[in-house]
């Protein structure tokens, strides 16, 4: 348990980070694909005992790196055209929403994964705290952009889905190693999306988005750290919920003590049902 809640404390860092690269101006993918670079350098030099190439790459999930990475900083541009499109509020229940397809996908075909009614009720109410937790009065988009609705949602879900495959089937043989592929692989698709980027709309690479990438890299790398090391003890049908319902609650916190965003009825209804729902889980 001490894993899901230290994922979900560094998730909010996270939070709080993405709302200074708001107020300084900062530019999404650039400082993404530096914090990616970033994670695989610290984990590399600090973390990984045996530093031998070779060896990570004739690892039996090496080539699962490819698409699991690209898909990370994919799923993130998305994410990101989102809030900038229709809001913070609907991109944040939409991804957290998704935690329904992991969940079932993994209770269909993993035989470790037990889920009795008292664990249902849980992932029900689950369900009811995260979008009571994300409703506000002021919610208002264009209707034009229900796709990127549909993207976060069905896109964090295959991407939950196939991390969740790899944690599963390599769980003895994952170790900072995979992390470094992971990453690396992320920093290169990111880097091409970048080059991209700058040929067609022709933005500057700017030192400040270096910077803040760097900074965010080292919490982003150790909330991935202990989001494995959760899948490893629990199971994924309990560890993904607690994650989703913990990181919403606790977000809407957030915003209310340090941002003073208001809280309405629903939303503390919400936080509510989340305890309640966690207390299930445990």
């Amino acid at each position: 348990m001490n894993n899901i809640i230290y994922t979900v404390l560094l998730f909010n860092l996270l939070i709080i980070l993405f709302k200074l690269f708001d107020k300084y101006n900062v530019d999404n993918l650039q400082a993404l694909t530096v914090n990616y670079a970033t994670a695989s350098i610290f984990c590399y030099y600090f973390l990984l005992d045996n530093k031998n190439i070779n060896q990570i790459i004739n690892q039996p999930w090496f080539n699962s790196t490819f698409f699991l990475g690209c898909l990370f900083i994919i799923i993130f541009a998305i994410y990101a055209h989102s809030t900038q499109k229709i809001g913070i509020i609907f991109t944040t229940l939409a991804n957290k929403m998704s935690v329904i397809i992991p969940v079932s996908i993994a209770l269909m075909i993993y035989p470790s994964e037990i889920f009795d009614l008292k664990k249902s009720i849980a992932l029900f109410l689950a369900i009811i705290a995260i979008y009571l937790c994300s409703n506000t009065n002021k919610i208002k988009f264009d209707k034009k952009y229900y796709w990127l609705i549909l993207s976060v949602f069905f896109g964090q879900g295959i991407l939950d889905v196939y991390f969740n495959h790899i944690v599963q089937s390599f769980s003895l043989k994952l170790g900072y190693d995979f992390f470094v592929a992971l990453f690396i692989i992320s920093c290169f698709c990111g880097l091409l999306l970048v080059m991209i980027n700058r040929i067609i709309n022709n933005v500057k690479i700017k030192s400040k988005n270096v910077l803040w990438g760097i900074i965010f890299g080292i919490p982003n790398l150790f909330s991935m750290i202990f989001f494995v090391n959760a899948l490893n003890e629990l199971n994924s049908s309990i560890v993904y919920p607690l994650v989703s319902i913990g990181i919403v609650a606790s977000s809407a916190l957030l915003g209310n003590f340090i941002y003073k965003e208001k809280l309405n009825f629903n939303n503390w209804l919400g936080i509510s049902i989340a305890t309640l729902s966690i207390y299930l889980f445990m």
